[in-house]
Formats: C-alpha cells, structure tokens, sequence
C-alpha cells in the first residue's frame, strides 16, 4: 500500500504540553518566574513522545505523520503582557535556530524520536519559522536593524500590511524582503564563542554561501538553520508557519533548499529512506480555505501558495463546513475542489488547534461526529491532540490562547467514559484512513442518501483501494447497498465492528451495535 501525503493522518502536538518522559530538563536559563496560568513550561518533551510511539498509541491512532511544534532553542526570559507572564513553551518565539532548546531535549533525543517513528512508518513533521525571532526581554535583546524590524504592526487590510510588518507587538520581523549581507548578529557570535561552537558555525555558513552564492542576507541564513534538520535528523517534512507574512517567492527557494538536503539525505542513509515521496511543506497562510482554489486573497491581491513550494495548505475552513453543511454536502464539496482546482495539491482539514479559540467542539460536546467528519473527508486530517480523549478546551483561569493548550489528559484514558468512547472511536476511523488511500486521496461515490452511504476508489500505477462507507445508522441489524464496488460472493469486513460478511446480491448485511460502517476487501 503506498503512502500518499493527501491521504495522511498528521497528529498535531505540542511537545511541552503532551508527555514528560525526563523530568530532569524540566528547568533551564533560570526560567523560574511564576508564568499565567498553562503560560509556563510544563515538562513535556522528545523522551515523552518517544515513549507513546514505543508504546504504540499513535498506531494504534491509525497516525501516519507526527507534526510537532518548533524544537528550536527559545527566548530564555518571558514577556509580561495583558494575558500575563509568559515562556516560549510553545516553540513559537525562536533565539537561536542553530540549537534545540533543552526544555524539549537534545539532538539525540530527537534523533531517536524520527528513528522510531520511521520504524513504525509515521512521518515527522518539524515546524519552519522563517518570519520572525522571540520577543524582547531582559534576558532577549533585539536583533540588529539589518535584520529585524519593531515597527509598524500589522494592520492586515492588503498585501503591504501583512508582509512588511510585524504579527503583534513586540514580536520583531525578520527582513525577509532583503537582499543585503548582513553580518551575524553580536549575541549570537558571543553565545557561539561560549558554546565552543563558534569556528564550526562559521565555516558551515561559510560552505553554504559558497555553494549556493546566496547573499548573505537574513532569509537565507535562516533556510540554512532549518535544512540542517532535514540532512542531521532526517526528518520527512515543514509544516511552514506564518507563511502568508513572507514573501511568497521566498518559499519556492525554502523547498528547493528542502529537497537539496532531503535528496542528500536519502543518498546518504538508503536504508532510512521510507518511501519515494518529495519532501513535504504544508503551510499556515491563516484564514486560507478550500473554497478558494489555489489562491488566498489579500484584498489588493491574489496569491497562489501551491505554486511556491507547497503540496498542502491548513483549511481554516473545514470547521466551519463542519457545521454548516450536511456530511454530503461536505464530502461532495471537498471531492470537487480537490479533484478540479486543487487537483494534485491537498488541504490539511482540522477542527481545533493550538491557536485557533473557535474550535468547532470547543466544550467537548460532539466528539464522535467531530472524530467521523473529520478522519473521512477528502484531504488530509489532523488531530490536535486531545482530539482523541475529549482534552477539555476550556480552561477556567486562563488567558487568550493558552486554555487551547493544557497538559494532555492521559489519565483520563480507561477511568473517563467520554475519553475511552471517543479514543476508541478515533482508533478505528484512524486505522481505517492509514490502510486506504481512498479515503482522503480518492474519488467520492455517493450511493445512498438515506441510509447515507458511500464508497471511495483510489488509483494509481498498478495500485486500486475500494472503500464502502456507512454512517449515522441504527444500531442492530441494517441492510445496505454496495453496488458493484464488491464482488458477488466476495467476503468483505466491516473494520468498525471487526466483522466479516459476504456479499450477496450487492448487498451485506451488517449487525452491529454501532451507527458506523466501514467496509473494506477481507
């Protein structure tokens, strides 16, 4: 069975927030101001991520790609703002791109982390920041002029305004627009020099602008930090962030450094390699949607992120499709676009996130319908953690974004009903999508409205998956239709209720207690 990115089951995690596997790397620069309440680190890191691959719960997930949030070394003070006192947990808020920040681990923790995933067939996504450094403060000074600007903020009415300024307050931006050399900035060369790492940096930056006679200008110091990741850890894939506040050409030459190091490691390490796909970028344009084609629209003007390096785009839509439209009408919509506009290209569906406050089941209220909208339409899904068991979204005492992101509720699992029902339910749906790319990647067949049922074919090469799907039934006995998309006298398996059945005048006979179908060849 190939793996096709626009099928995939990508789990999206924040590393401090989901497993603490080493206590000891709890604390570090002295980061022991008292943070807003979750606006602090909490333990997680790469040894707790490692061991739930180990363990088997992201297979068990169906997953077949981890994204991970920035694993680079972090501000080391905290900003004091309206939401409070508050650390780069996040991995949002970059000092050095050349180092992992200890918080989350060591370069051989990750390395084993990519190693055992691969083992078990799942991807690893790391998390590309190329708009921005951390914010200013007392431990953080800004970076030189030649590379940041503080001033003005974005006001996001037009192109200008989006690009050529910075996200928020106090969150400098890289100059990416530049063409000029600059030369590293002070602290960097001071923290190098104490690190005893100083001369070797130099001299990759050195080989680097030599091979590729790029100036030495910002943007390209910073696409050189992070291909080091894809030829050191071997890693699969960029998820891009704030992709829309670059300048779009400049994620065409991001890819092409991407693949040069992607390649680099394949011939160097063949026994590593997983399979022949190109290295993977997804990017966060925020406020993208499906129903915009292959553009996002500034107001003053268009543009077309596919054509710059990306194979996938996070749809910001899906969640509000997930409420407003009918399951048919979505899985019919979204079948469409990708088999016309989108042809080729896929969108990265969700329905919460670290950073969006209107998920589309933010009190935890419909969570198995949430599980089947999202891991059976078209185009690739992705889990927030917590997805999974019911991790409440709402938080009493926090602050803005950070009641997105509690620990997750491991506990919970096999003690809380809710939490076993819906982990159960994302297992099998989950499990499902990873063994057919039919289902995110292959054509939509509506064969029954009432009860709803429908199949999905893929094709490729020598390759064909069938999938029959029924949903939103009665429990106990049902009869439905699978047309000619199975073989009279075929023995056929319901992968929900994990039972076998034959087929009999195009039809299969199914009883089962769950409202749920899904048929698959025995």
């Amino acid at each position: 069975m190939p793996f096709v990115w626009e099928n995939a089951n990508v789990y999206f995690l924040l590393t401090d927030r989901f497993n603490n596997g080493d206590t000891s790397n709890d604390l570090n620069f002295d980061r022991n101001k008292k943070p807003a309440k979750l606006r602090g680190f909490e333990g997680g890191d790469f040894k707790g991520i490692t061991q739930k691959i180990e363990e088997g719960y992201f297979t068990d997930l169906g997953v077949t790609a981890i994204w991970i949030t920035p694993v680079v070394e972090q501000i080391h003070g905290a900003t004091d703002e309206e939401t409070g006192l508050t650390y780069g947990f996040h991995g949002y808020w970059p000092k050095d791109w050349t180092a992992i920040d200890p918080n989350f681990g060591t370069k051989e923790e990750l390395k084993e982390l990519v190693e055992k995933a691969h083992s078990k067939g799942i991807r690893v996504l790391l998390d590309a920041i190329i708009n921005h450094t951390g914010p200013v403060t007392e431990k953080d000074p800004v970076w030189p002029k030649e590379w940041v600007r503080t001033e003005p903020n974005c006001i996001y009415d037009n192109y200008q305004n989006t690009v050529t300024c910075t996200l928020v307050k106090n969150l400098p931006d890289i100059k990416t627009e530049s063409n000029e050399n600059v030369a590293l900035p002070k602290q960097l060369i001071e923290k190098w020099k104490k690190e005893g790492r100083y001369e070797q940096e130099l001299q990759e930056l050195e080989d680097f602008f030599k091979k590729t006679d790029y100036p030495r200008a910002p943007k390209y110091y910073i696409i050189k930090w992070l291909t080091d990741y894809i030829t050191e850890f071997g890693i699969d894939g960029y998820r891009v962030d704030t992709a829309k506040h670059v300048e779009e050409n400049i994620w065409s030459e991001f890819k092409r450094e991407c693949d040069l190091a992607f390649n680099r490691y394949k011939k160097e390490n063949p026994a590593k390699v997983l399979d022949k796909n190109d290295f993977f970028l997804v990017g966060e344009v925020y406020g993208y949607g499906i129903s915009g084609g292959k553009y996002y629209d500034f107001g003053d003007r268009q543009v077309d992120y596919y054509n710059h390096g990306f194979k996938s785009l996070l749809n910001f839509e899906f969640k509000r499709n997930a409420k407003q439209l009918s399951k048919e009408q979505l899985f019919n919509k979204y079948d469409s676009v990708l088999r016309t506009e989108l042809k080729g290209r896929s969108v990265l569906n969700y329905l919460s996130s670290h950073d969006d406050g209107q998920p589309f089941d933010s009190k935890r209220e419909n969570t198995l319908d949430a599980g089947t909208i999202l891991l059976l339409s078209s185009g690739a899904s992705q889990i927030y953690y917590g997805d999974e068991t019911a991790r409440p979204l709402i938080i009493k005492g926090t602050q803005g974004d950070a009641t997105l992101r509690s620990v997750m509720n491991w506990n919970d699992i096999n003690t809380d009903e809710l939490t076993n029902q819906t982990l159960q339910h994302y297992q099998k749906l989950g499990r499902f999508r990873s063994s057919h790319p039919a289902v995110g990647a292959g054509v939509h067949h509506t064969l029954s409205k009432t009860p709803y049922i429908f199949a999905r074919t893929y094709k490729k090469d020598n390759y064909t998956d069938v999938v029959v799907v029924a949903l939103d039934l009665q429990k106990g006995k049902k009869t439905l239709t699978v047309e000619n998309y199975f073989k009279e006298g075929e023995v056929i398996r319901d992968a929900y209720s994990d039972q076998n059945f034959i087929v009999k005048n195009r039809r299969v006979v199914v009883n089962s207690e769950f409202s749920v179908v899904l048929l698959e060849k025995e």
